[in-house]
């Protein structure tokens, strides 16, 4: 951006300048008047589609499998049938129990009566209710066991790859398939720590895939609530809704975070920057002179970097001719 010439300089003054150029020897620059003005802070990363749920579902009792009840790649609903271990000797066992609950209680019946006429002792009717009771448990614990000899979907998803096939025998333990719900997904990704405090829940993110021009959005869901010490970064998870499955767990994601805009930043073309050993510094123009300021830069875009200290609003600051420039030198402004 051009400007006119903000003063003039008298020959008077470029000849008495420490420089000792004339007038026609002055240096023309173009500057920038430094203003503030807002801008967007938005921060790119990379990320990683992860199911919204996953489980690799395991024998919990030991025995033959009789029955495997999935098909690979399949939509399988909460509670359904995985697979089926053999229970024919926990069967015969709670059929055992029946049996003695049932004498037990007839048993009960008969010395209720008898003690109703002091026939017999109240010790020996309650040994007789507490057989019951026994029996009760007894029968519970068979029951807790045979639930396990039935695999089924802790939650509704899409069924992978099948470990083993029917007839094997399962130890507890044994993984039998994963089970997969990937709508919707989260999205997980990572930024660096000093952005901590403009990340916020219910954040909306973009995010876009390797080869396809479109663009898609997340909810920020939750933050880790500490930081990766090795990195300096901090983890963040949204999700997305997926009801066509476009989004496969596993996918490389690029990120776009919009963060809270900044509506005073000082922002600078970056052909005005000089790096230098000790940081930054820029050229400003103060009596028609060249004057160096360091400077502590913020943010950036495609053209413009923020100054966050060496700078006021106001300044004349020199874009153009920089590398013949050095602190007091003859400038003129085109």
């Amino acid at each position: 951006m051009c400007f006119p010439s903000l003063e003039r300089i008298s020959p008077r003054e470029a000849k008495g300048s420490g420089s000792g150029n004339s007038v026609g020897g002055a240096v023309p620059v173009n500057v920038y008047v430094v203003k503030r003005e807002s801008i967007e802070n938005q921060i790119f990363a990379s990320g990683t589609v992860i199911p919204n749920e996953e489980v690799n579902v395991m024998a919990e009792a030991s025995g033959r499998l009789v029955k495997l009840n999935i098909q690979e790649g399949a939509y399988i609903e909460k509670g359904q049938l995985i697979g089926k271990i053999n229970d024919r000797e926990l069967q015969a066992q709670l059929q055992k129990v029946s049996y003695n609950q049932e004498l037990t209680r007839k048993i009960e019946a008969r010395q209720k009566k008898l003690l109703n006429v002091e026939a017999i002792n109240l010790e020996e009717y309650d040994v007789t209710s507490n057989n019951i009771r026994i029996l009760e448990a007894e029968k519970e614990v068979l029951a807790a066991q045979l639930e396990k000899t039935e695999i089924r979907a802790p939650f509704s998803g899409r069924i992978g790859l099948k470990y083993i096939s029917e007839g094997a025998y399962l130890a507890p333990g044994t993984p039998i398939v994963t089970i997969v719900q990937s709508n919707p997904v989260k999205v997980d990704f990572t930024v660096p720590e000093k952005y901590a405090p403009n990340i916020r829940v219910g954040n909306v993110v973009k995010f876009s895939l390797d080869g396809d021009p479109s663009t898609y959005r997340a909810k920020i869901l939750a933050i880790d609530p500490k930081v990766e010490e090795s990195l300096r970064t901090l983890k963040v998870r949204a999700t997305a809704p997926n009801p066509s499955g476009r989004f496969v767990p596993g996918m490389f994601v690029k990120i776009l975070a919009d963060l809270d805009a900044n509506k005073s930043a000082m922002m600078i073309p970056t052909e005005a920057i000089v790096p230098v050993l000790k940081g930054k510094k820029v050229f400003v123009v103060k009596n028609g002179k060249a004057q160096e300021a360091m400077v502590v830069t913020g943010l950036r875009t495609d053209k413009k970097v923020q100054v966050i200290e060496g700078l006021q609003p106001g300044d004349s600051l020199i874009t153009s001719g920089i590398i013949a420039i050095k602190p007091n030198t003859v400038v003129r402004v085109n």
